[in-house]
């Protein structure tokens, strides 16, 4: 049991957090007030004024109350790919089904419009009254969180109501600031109401233990991303565009969801190895490709007396090709002799290394990698390389350039290491229809 002193910073937790939401609820009303700003802050407060209205007429115009709803969260784009196979095998298999899915950042705007979902929009913050209206405008039966992220007040509200509470491809890095003290006062309670969890695997499984996530509610399912990035990859046409006109006989590095910080090491990196291969190209896609971060690289590209174009003007004799779009990374890896996967070298931490994997390219990456498990699993099967600085990742561009066999072998292994974990999004599938009471 609770000691009294635990049971009252509990409580305090628990009325600061309230009272940072109810906050965040006035922060959007005034930043409606403000002009556009393209900061992340302003765009996601923007984007709530308003928010329970939009939640109440669509639970008025567009809930079937004779129709059982499935409820998905996720934060970002990332939580967001481990979400899609799920609710696309659901649409599938069971039509009857309303689907709602929500989402935290903005950044996942776009992605939610591309979801074959009968409701989409942000998260409402997370205060006691919105997560009221949010549950009585969604009635679902289910409400299923991706990843991690599961929110201590909405938990509870739907909890009490009755709604079966779910966590897929879930997964908590031992790092985690999820695993402090004052972290686990506050969200242990919400953790412990979950109904089935399905775990990425059984060290994740242990550690969502800690977090206060029941034994007996937790399965190993895998990570649907893996499904969903092998059915990209079988999928990709390279006979249509982009792709089309940018096939070459070059040796191609497809570098990845870059951050400068990453490029101060990568772009004398493949200068490095340009010594050696002189007709090797780039491509490279900045994780924001805005003007103030595109305009570097091309400076670069022009001290190096390289030729550097644009995504679209790109052609055979393009040796830096800079993408300036979002959203066709998964695709252009196809392109790839070599993939470099950016965050390794920036604070964030590493970006996603498994579209790469999944075409069949050896990948490489920075040092900031701890809290990858795919990472990890490449470079346990020799499928992909961790790099100190420009010139290790030097080294291993030259290497992998200069050895054919060596390449191609490292290659099949990352695609190997993929396929080993399809069949998460059927597993997965098989939590949610136990939630939902279809098993």
């Amino acid at each position: 049991m609770p000691d009294e002193n635990h049971l009252v910073v509990r409580s305090a937790l628990q009325l600061g957090y309230e009272g940072t939401a109810r906050l965040a609820g006035v922060g959007a009303t005034l930043a409606a007030l403000l002009p556009p700003a393209d900061g992340k802050l302003v765009r996601a407060l923007r984007a709530r004024c308003g928010i329970r209205d939009r939640f109440r007429s669509w639970g008025e115009r567009g809930r079937d109350p004779a129709r059982p709803l499935l409820w998905m969260h996720a934060p970002s784009v990332g939580e967001g790919l481990q979400a899609r196979p799920v609710l696309q095998l659901v649409r599938q298999r069971h039509a009857t089904l309303q689907l709602a899915y929500t989402h935290f950042s903005p950044s996942a705007e776009s992605f939610a419009r591309s979801l074959d979902v009968d409701f989409r929009d942000y998260l409402p913050f997370d205060s006691a009254e919105d997560a009221r209206v949010a549950l009585d405008a969604l009635r679902p039966t289910a409400l299923v969180f991706s990843k991690l992220d599961v929110w201590p007040t909405l938990t509870n509200r739907a909890h009490l109501s009755g709604v079966k509470l779910g966590l897929v491809s879930a997964t908590l890095a031992d790092r985690s600031s999820r695993r402090s003290r004052l972290a686990i006062a506050l969200l242990a309670g919400a953790y412990g109401l979950l109904d089935a969890v399905g775990a990425i695997d059984a060290e994740d499984a242990e550690r969502l233990v800690q977090l206060g996530v029941r034994r007996n509610v937790i399965t190993v399912t895998g990570d649907t991303r893996y499904d969903q990035v092998w059915q990209r990859a079988q999928a990709v046409d390279r006979s249509t565009p982009p792709l089309a006109g940018l096939l070459s006989s070059r040796l191609t590095i497809v570098a990845g969801s870059t951050w400068p910080a990453d490029e101060r090491m990568l772009l004398p990196a493949f200068v490095a190895a340009r010594r050696a291969f002189g007709s090797a190209r780039l491509v490279i896609a900045p994780h924001e490709p805005t003007p103030a971060h595109l305009a570097p690289i091309e400076q670069w590209a022009s001290q190096e007396r390289l030729r550097v174009d644009r995504l679209d003007e790109a052609n055979e004799a393009s040796d830096v090709i800079l993408v300036d779009r979002v959203g066709i990374l998964g695709d252009l890896y196809a392109l790839a002799d070599i993939a470099f996967v950016g965050g390794g070298f920036h604070d964030a931490g590493l970006h996603s290394v498994l579209e790469p994997a999944a075409f069949g390219a050896p990948v490489v990456f920075g040092p900031r990698n701890a809290s990858s498990r795919d990472a990890r699993l490449l470079v346990r099967c020799d499928g992909g390389r961790a790099a100190s600085g420009a010139a290790s990742l030097a080294d291993m561009l030259t290497g992998w350039l200069g050895d054919t066999a060596a390449r191609t072998a490292a290659g099949a292994r990352a695609a190997t290491m993929v396929r080993g974990g399809l069949g998460a999004a059927e597993r997965s599938l098989a939590v949610v229809e136990a939630l939902l009471g279809l098993a």
